[in-house]
């Protein structure tokens, strides 16, 4: 095995296979940062670049794509507070305050090194332990699933920063944007009312750009004119940062960095979840293990290092659910899988022996994009910064427009933007009566799972016994239990912590 790996390793190191990967890296960054663009969309368009070339230069283009693309989206989502792609969603809930409190080039690069570790790490961790984790994934049918899901909206109320019935709301309001359009099974329209425009449902994508982006513009622009609290982000003048002391912030805190990029692995090696979860999925879990769970959300490293090394350590997890069962992760290696059919090979559970020096040349490039992509975000430091020195009044218009620009894209049709210039209001609206946005989102990235797998599971067996008695699946309902139980004596103690310092005030 690791004799493969070095030989992977020199065989991406050659100048034909270096180049795409460079490219694909930096289309990645470049996709990722911008919002709207989505990792999905960049690799959809290189993807007609790769037919002319040889099998692995193609997917080492496409590669570098993905895991630079799960790194860009913490460049805006740290210096505009829009998340460039939704892995990066739970990045800009400490990354931003603390860019706005004077440190850009901590939380920058507090996310790029997390994206490194972590990503490294799980590529070690995949290339050693590819065959246990395909046994287990291999167990999950429609229960485990439905049960896992329920296990990712229960750990959704630990990210309620306040209220935890508003956390639920938040959440329920997610999961019924998700019911209406066209049923998953029968593709029957349901709460259409007799639109067309609503017979298809809401696209995530328009959704999520309208939430974060309007209500992000429209709290700044409010902001217009009253005078800037010290220690804004306008007396940063650059990115530089000791990057040493970071690196240093984030292996202090080993287990954070272990058990994010844990929680990112497994969310990658079972299909149809994603980044966007698993990146807010690890953000909670070190909310909850954290002995200060009150101060995320406020600018701490401990949220970056968690959302950023999970969401990096996902695309290893998805990759190898794309070699070993031929089953798309993603969206993005659904791509991958289609240009895999193009080259006439033919991924599942042979795919290693069959052609082992094509994948582990898939490897090889995943971990060699990791430094490329780090040299990259280093060069383009310098460009990056000039997003923070424009004027609100110039930048809140442009954004707008590349956010509009990016959901009409997505069909080329008005129907999207109608959705994000809805969503835009309803996100608004959501932040100034105090709601958190993170269930809302989670709520809607997992809605059409939950209702399909359990709709799966009952038209394979009615005994509704069975989610509790499948030990995989009742160990995680067990795990939701837990997970509720600790939010709520998490919020009991916050609130007796914040009565007992009003009362030492007075």
């Amino acid at each position: 095995m690791y004799e493969l790996l070095g030989q992977g390793i020199l065989t991406v190191l050659q100048l034909k296979y270096l180049v795409p990967l460079f490219l694909g890296t930096l289309a990645g960054v470049v996709g990722g940062a911008l919002p709207g663009v989505t990792i999905t969309m960049t690799i959809i368009v290189i993807l007609p670049f790769t037919f002319g070339l040889d099998p692995l230069q193609g997917l080492s283009a496409m590669t570098g794509v993905y895991v630079g693309g799960s790194a860009g989206g913490l460049i805006t989502a740290c210096l505009i507070g829009i998340p460039g792609t939704p892995s990066a969603i739970a990045t800009t809930f400490d990354g931003f305050p603390m860019a706005r409190k004077g440190e850009p080039g901590r939380a920058v690069w507090l996310g790029v090194w997390a994206s490194f570790l972590g990503g490294l790490l799980g590529g070690a961790f995949l290339i050693l332990t590819t065959g246990p984790l395909a046994a287990i994934a291999l167990e999950f049918g429609p229960w485990e699933y439905f049960s896992l899901f329920v296990l990712a909206m229960a750990m959704v109320a630990g990210l309620a920063e306040a209220s935890f019935v508003k956390g639920l709301i938040a959440t329920a309001i997610g999961l019924l944007i998700t019911v209406i359009g066209s049923d998953p099974i029968t593709s029957v329209p349901r709460f259409a009312f007799g639109s067309a425009f609503l017979n298809d449902g809401f696209p995530f994508l328009p959704v999520l750009i309208g939430i974060f982006a309007f209500a992000q513009i429209m709290t700044d622009l409010e902001k217009l004119g009253h005078p800037k609290p010290e220690g804004t982000m306008e007396g940063a003048k650059s990115l530089s940062v000791s990057h040493l002391k970071v690196i240093g912030e984030i292996l202090g805190r080993p287990f954070l960095l272990l058990w994010s990029t844990f929680v990112g692995i497994v969310i990658g090696v079972l299909p149809a979840i994603g980044g966007s979860a698993a990146n807010m999925l690890a953000y909670d879990q070190a909310k909850k293990f954290s002995r200060r769970p009150e101060k995320f959300g406020t600018g701490i490293p401990e949220g970056i290092i968690a959302s950023e090394s999970s969401n990096n350590a996902n695309v290893g997890g998805s990759l190898v659910t794309i070699m070993a069962f031929g089953i798309p992760g993603d969206a993005v290696t659904a791509v991958m899988l289609g240009a895999m059919t193009i080259h006439g090979i033919q991924s599942g559970p042979l795919f290693v022996v069959q052609h082992a020096g094509l994948a582990y040349g898939i490897y090889a490039a995943y971990i060699l994009a990791h430094p490329l992509m780090v040299m990259i975000i280093g060069v383009g430091a310098l460009f990056i910064l000039k997003i923070t020195s424009v004027r609100l009044a110039v930048l809140a218009p442009i954004v707008l427009v590349l956010c509009v620009i990016g959901a009409y894209a997505l069909n080329n049709t008005m129907q999207a933007v109608y959705v994000l210039l809805l969503f835009g209001v309803v996100g608004y609206a959501l932040v100034k009566t105090g709601f958190p946005l993170a269930p809302l989102i989670l709520g809607l990235i997992l809605g059409d799972q939950i209702e399909i797998n359990l709709i799966r599971s009952i038209m394979t067996d009615d005994n509704p016994w069975l989610f509790i008695t499948r030990p995989i699946s009742g160990g995680l309902l067990l795990c939701a239990l837990i997970s509720v139980v600790l939010a709520v004596w998490q919020h009991v103690r916050h609130q007796k912590r914040m009565a007992a310092e009003a009362d030492t005030d007075f």
